[in-house]
């Protein structure tokens, strides 16, 4: 049963609420801050004054966006851990895999390793770099509550001769759990295999996040947890024959080393990147990135709690998910056994709920079992879960054919 006292809405120095300083719908509750982010009201006003300046003198604003980038970069990079000559701006974590799949050279029989808790669109472009040249791709197949080293030891037994690549995530989407990248990718460098890791999630939940992931090539979106702008995310990397990447677009930086090529994409909005170093600022200033973390951590678990308190009676395993490694505000709660089968249901099932109750939620799938993965931020409050509780349990019983009892008759 849930334990605790209710959390109170999480305090900023210039809000009340931390709700307040975001422009979210007060009549939906946001419970799914992982997939899309949620941007401040003050980096919305900033993006705004920078598309408008664009605007009124697109002469002047576009022979010049690159010099911007690059001071966009060298404010960005060390919040990663990185330094911006390593650095390159990318538009999302999947546009990053792309660039690293696109600069690629395998023979055919080689052999790249992803796992059951990759993110599909990177996967899917693992694939078409094996069809490219005749390779395979061999799925690595991790238990959900797996710790650490049992990972690490699946890995060394999977790698064989033909392996030249391993994909791998930091923290994974679809089950809101961490792996230990820089170990698999040390292991990987003794047997001269590569190692791409999908950091999307962990910038703002890990410090330092690229030097805490290790591999040859890191990338992680800006969009998610440091709340950017949409389109915003990054591309880091030491490795030596980094001078083969090149952004998805040829454009007029193509004769600039890397990352500098990165820098000119033409009249790509490059107010998303020019506005991220604001969106971290902002968490800094207003309550500081460690304490954030916290405080996160504290909403989530109480949240996880309460709403797999909710869902226990009606699941045949331990609701609430026992994760080995869990990161500060994802958790994962198990559906009725007949919901969320597969991806596709679970994200049909989403968007039910979104149209009938107004709850943004995430649902996700592995090895035939449906969960909801909460995530919360800053402006979430206690009262979000309640309202969880409140109006989308009737929802996902119904959906599973579960019928609960009435309620008494009070005379």
């Amino acid at each position: 049963m849930t334990t605790g006292t209710t959390p109170p809405p999480i305090r900023l120095k210039s809000f009340e609420r931390a709700r307040d300083a975001w422009p979210l719908d007060p009549n939906i509750i946001h419970l799914n801050h992982g997939s899309f982010g949620a941007v401040p009201t003050s980096v919305v006003a900033h993006q705004d004054a920078l598309r408008r300046r664009a605007d009124l003198s697109p002469v002047e604003w576009f022979p010049r966006i690159a010099e911007r980038v690059r001071e966009a970069r060298e404010r960005t990079a060390p919040f990663v851990g990185a330094r911006a000559e390593d650095t390159a701006f990318v538009p999302n974590a999947s546009a990053a895999a792309t660039v690293v799949f696109n600069a690629l050279v395998l023979s055919a029989g080689d052999e790249i390793l992803v796992t059951d808790h990759g993110y599909g669109a990177v996967t899917m472009g693992a694939q078409r770099l094996a069809r490219r040249f005749g390779a395979t791709v061999r799925v690595v197949r991790l238990p959900l509550l797996a710790d650490d080293d049992e990972v690490v030891q699946r890995f060394a037994d999977a790698i064989s001769a033909r392996t030249r690549l391993i994909v791998i995530d930091q923290i994974t989407s679809a089950t809101a759990r961490r792996f230990p990248t820089a170990r698999i990718a040390a292991l990987a460098a003794e047997h001269g295999v590569r190692t791409l890791v999908d950091g999307a999630h962990a910038p703002g939940l890990i410090p330092d996040a690229a030097v805490a992931g290790g591999g040859d090539w890191w990338f992680g979106n800006m969009h998610k947890w440091p709340c950017a702008p949409r389109g915003s995310a990054l591309l880091v990397t030491t490795a030596e024959d980094r001078q083969d990447l090149w952004p998805l677009i040829d454009s007029w930086g193509a004769p600039d080393p890397y990352p500098v090529r990165f820098d000119t994409q033409g009249t790509v909005d490059a107010t998303t990147y020019l506005s991220t170093p604001a969106s971290i600022d902002f968490v800094e200033s207003e309550i500081g990135w460690d304490a954030a973390r916290e405080a996160i951590a504290a909403m989530a678990d109480h949240g996880a709690r309460v709403i797999a308190d909710a869902l226990q009676p009606y699941t045949e395993a331990e609701a609430l998910a026992p994760l080995p490694t869990p990161v500060p505000s994802m958790r994962l709660i198990r559906l009725p056994d007949a919901l969320g089968r597969n991806r596709e249901q679970a994200d049909d099932l989403r968007m039910q709920l979104i149209d009938a109750v107004g709850v943004e939620t995430a649902f996700t799938s592995f090895e035939g079992v449906g969960y909801f993965r909460l995530s919360a931020h800053l402006y979430t409050e206690a009262s979000d879960f309640e309202a969880f509780v409140d109006r989308c349990i009737p929802e996902i019983l119904q959906r599973a054919g579960i019928r609960t009892p009435a309620p008494a008759h009070v005379i």
